[in-house]
């Protein structure tokens, strides 16, 4: 297994008129791949903000691999 860090995303307009990139959450998750790591942490944000949906809270998410090489 291998750990990955998981970010949810959302793009919000500033009080400037730009657009920024704001991050609603992060989580440190084990999985076998990249996309069981994407899959467990929609369901442990969901759980965590009260959500049937992870996309209600965030535009997208970034998956990176936590582990450091050896």
């Amino acid at each position: 297994m291998s750990r990955y860090v998981v970010r949810f995303l959302k793009d919000v307009l500033g009080e400037n008129g730009r657009q920024a990139e704001v991050c609603q959450g992060t989580l440190e998750v084990d999985a076998s791949s990249e996309g069981d790591a994407t899959e467990l942490a929609k369901q442990k944000f969901c759980e965590a903000q009260a959500l049937r949906d992870w996309s209600l809270h965030a535009d997208r998410i970034h998956v990176r691999n936590a582990d450091f090489p050896s």
